[in-house]
């Protein structure tokens, strides 16, 4: 694909630099707007769940995120106001003014009063209960609170009375008890502060809507989309950049008024959640893709925006603007690298570094990706604001930066020493590892019932990966599957196939460290224990423990497994396929990497001094590519008394284009196979009617190459495979701090 000028070009520095780059993003919508302005329809033919009207009205609503701070430069541009046009230096504003003219900004202006007409050919349809069009009533309603003077007060009277009762319908209708709350809370908003509409006719619902979002705080700045319960549980990017956070900091710049000891309490959300969140970010830009809707790649960083756009102080590494400076410019830095993100018209496609459907969501029409633009709320902020004039400064974690605590809890920082750079995101049931050899997460508590679409790999896998992005299902075999950083497990010879959901009993756990070895003795480590059963109609329930990264493992992550079943539910074989992140397999030149001849563990390689190239035994394989290394190893087999065990190292190659971030990849496994002795479990045997415990251990391993590792130092962390001891781990889990 293309790339896109003014976007993949940009240095992303300077506040002119996010001018252009919003102004390049909105140019190829010109030639698909309609007459009237009230739709915008991009040429690809793909539809969702709601009906064309609506994703058409997404295609002008959303747009409105940076339009309506466009706007509000132009009708700002008075003498003195600081942010306006006309107080650019003279050579950007003729450029900024003659760039708005040929975007025709005025076209959302006329748009929005053809789309509330009901007599207008634009008409967007009467709002339904659960509509999307509540959805776009957000940027809508954001529209009109950041540039009133060209929504609503250049309008005849009668053309306000269409916009207000359009926006009122809202309240007569059944708005989904999550995040899409917020949309509302924005409408009534719009209503009270531009409409003119009083504000105890909107305050019961107002009300109502704010009372039952605050049911969804979980501590830490977090909130779950939807309330935490056994429907769902699901703590990712929609409480934060792309709805919740974002919608409270917003209420925070406009409600002040109305409703300040509310907007005093988020912004201390701000804070906490902050203190998490940067860690998200990885020292080039990257974010860890996690959850639903990625395909709205640089909203990642909107949470940036709206903080600073609310003037909310954040608390240490973050007390520098020029801290959070860096975490957004560099985000939007890492996204123009990606030169597939754009159709050959210059719009954005569906996809996350490249075209992919697969990984859509039912909801995602073409249009659907401009939710990105919320990241660029940040011109709102005038030219001589201190956020522009203040130095960038590198990622709280990048070499020679200031150190950070470990732990929120201050009183395990010393006792962590040995986990650098692991913080547990409890809310989210998530430990954050930002090592120099990899940025990753491991997860543990989240799913959701609701029939999203690939949603045991959106939000039930180990590990999620800013480098080695996971891979989505498009089909029922397992390389169709693309089960990467989770457990399959199949009860009738590998015809089917079941991977980790649903997931019970998720805690996090201090331990004391119980990998075998000396100068680790005493240190704590944080981990995730939670259980899952494979299928509803056996007792067969899987326990697993995940421990990060340790300064004494560099690039290793452990999942030690328990397996349970009671032996009065007999099942004749078992198999497990326990995967490690996917990683590229093409090489330099373009062509899918070969088989090494030599096992890199050893440290003579003879004539076999590949840096690229796959590996594979009965207990380890491991893949070297341009991206880095990711492998697994079995550490732990043994004799299990009545049962046969077979372990081998399997590359898995999946089905192409089901990853996030590269098209073609290979993905290293242990395949388990259990199988019942015949005779061991006959009759008189003493153990019979007990229940049956089976343990497995998986050492997964990840060094990224854009890291500075050279090929020996990662072939040195390979080698160095941790020690695992059960009864150490037995010892540690009973013993919990």
């Amino acid at each position: 694909m293309p790339a896109l000028l003014g976007f993949s070009d940009n240095p992303f520095q300077t506040r002119q630099d996010i001018l252009n780059a919003s102004l390049s993003l909105l140019k190829p919508l010109n030639q698909y707007k309609s007459p009237c302005g009230a739709r915008i329809k991009l040429p690809t033919a793909t539809g969702t769940g709601f009906d064309e009207i609506a994703a058409q009205m997404e295609g002008f609503a959303r747009p409105l995120w940076v339009v309506a701070d466009l706007l509000a430069l132009e009708s700002e541009s008075g003498p003195g106001s600081g942010s306006g046009i006309q107080n650019m230096g003279e050579d950007n504003r003729g450029v900024l003014l003659s760039q708005c003219r040929d975007l025709d900004l005025s076209s959302w202006i006329r748009g929005l009063i053809s789309g509330v007409d009901p007599e207008s050919e634009g008409y967007w349809g009467d709002v339904k209960d659960h509509d999307q069009r509540m959805v776009e009533m957000e940027p809508i309603s954001y529209a009109l609170l950041t540039a009133p003077e060209s929504f609503f007060n250049s309008y005849s009277s009668d053309e306000k009375r269409k916009i207000t009762t359009y926006l009122r319908s809202i309240n007569s209708r059944h708005v989904p008890p999550s995040n899409w709350r917020w949309f509302r809370v924005l409408v009534n908003l719009a209503l009270v502060k531009v409409c003119g509409v009083p504000y105890e006719e909107v305050k019961k619902v107002l009300q109502d809507d704010l009372d039952l979002l605050d049911t969804f705080y979980r501590g830490e700045g977090w909130s779950s989309d939807g309330l935490w319960s056994e429907e769902k549980k699901q703590v990712d990017y929609y409480s934060g950049s792309f709805a919740i956070q974002y919608s409270q900091l917003a209420y925070v710049r406009f409600a002040g008024d109305i409703d300040p000891e509310r907007c005093e309490k988020y912004c201390v959300q701000a804070r906490e959640f902050a203190k998490a969140f940067w860690r998200f970010f990885d020292t080039e830009g990257a974010a860890i893709p996690f959850g639903r809707s990625l395909t709205y790649r640089f909203a990642f960083a909107a949470f940036w925006s709206a903080v600073v756009v609310a003037g909310v102080s954040l608390p240490p590494p973050l007390d520098e603007l020029g801290v959070v400076k860096g975490l957004l410019l560099r985000h939007l830095r890492w996204w123009a690298q990606q030169k597939d993100i754009f159709n050959t018209d210059g719009t954005l496609n569906i996809g996350y570094t490249y075209p992919n459907m697969y990984m859509s969501e039912d909801y995602n029409s073409p249009q659907s990706v401009y939710w990105c633009f919320k990241t660029f709320s940040i011109l709102r902020l005038s030219e001589d604001h201190p956020f522009w004039a203040c130095e960038e400064l590198p990622h709280p974690l990048a070499q020679g930066s200031n150190s950070i605590p470990h732990s929120a809890k201050e009183e395990l920082e010393e006792d962590l020493s040995s986990c650098r750079d692991v913080y547990v995101v409890t809310p989210a049931m998530q430990i954050v590892c930002s090592s120099p050899e990899h940025h990753f997460l491991l997860s543990a508590g989240q799913f959701t019932k609701k029939t999203h679409k690939a949603r045991e790999a959106k939000y039930s896998k180990f590990a999620y990966s800013s480098a080695f992005a996971f891979s989505v299902p498009v089909g029922n075999v397992l390389t169709s599957m693309a089960p990467d950083s989770t457990l399959s497990a199949s009860d009738d010879d590998g015809e089917t196939w079941k991977t980790r959901w649903e997931p019970l009993d998720a805690r996090t756990q201090m331990m004391r460290q119980f990998l075998g070895d000396e100068r680790c003795d005493g240190n704590l480590l944080p981990t995730l224990i939670s259980s899952w059963r494979p299928w509803r109609r056996s007792e067969l329930k899987i326990t697993t423990t995940l421990t990060p990264p340790s300064s004494r493992w560099p690039g290793w992550h452990l999942r030690v497994h328990k397996l349970s079943l009671p032996r009065s539910q007999r099942l004749d074989e078992l198999q497990f396929v326990d995967a490690g992140f996917a990683i590229s397999c093409v090489d330099a030149r373009g062509a899918i990497i070969n088989e090494l001849k030599t096992n890199p563990c050893s440290r003579d390689l003879g004539d076999d001094d590949s840096l690229e190239g796959t590996w594979r035994d009965d207990s380890s394989c491991l893949i070297l590519s341009g991206a880095g290394a990711c492998g697994v190893c079995s550490l732990m087999t043994g004799p299990i008394p009545g049962l046969t065990h077979r372990v081998v190292g399997s590359l898995l190659k999946p089905d192409a284009n089901t990853n996030l971030m590269a098209q073609r990849t290979v993905i290293p496994t242990i395949h388990h196979c259990f199988e019942l002795r015949t005779g061991d479990m006959e009759g008189d045997n003493e153990s019979y009617g007990t229940d049956m415990e089976v343990w497995f251990v998986t050492g997964v391993f990840a060094v990224v190459g854009k890291m500075g590792i050279d090929h020996e130092g990662t072939r040195g962390m390979w080698r160095a495979t941790p020690q695992f001891e059960l009864a150490d781990y037995l010892t540690a889990l009973n013993n919990q701090s």
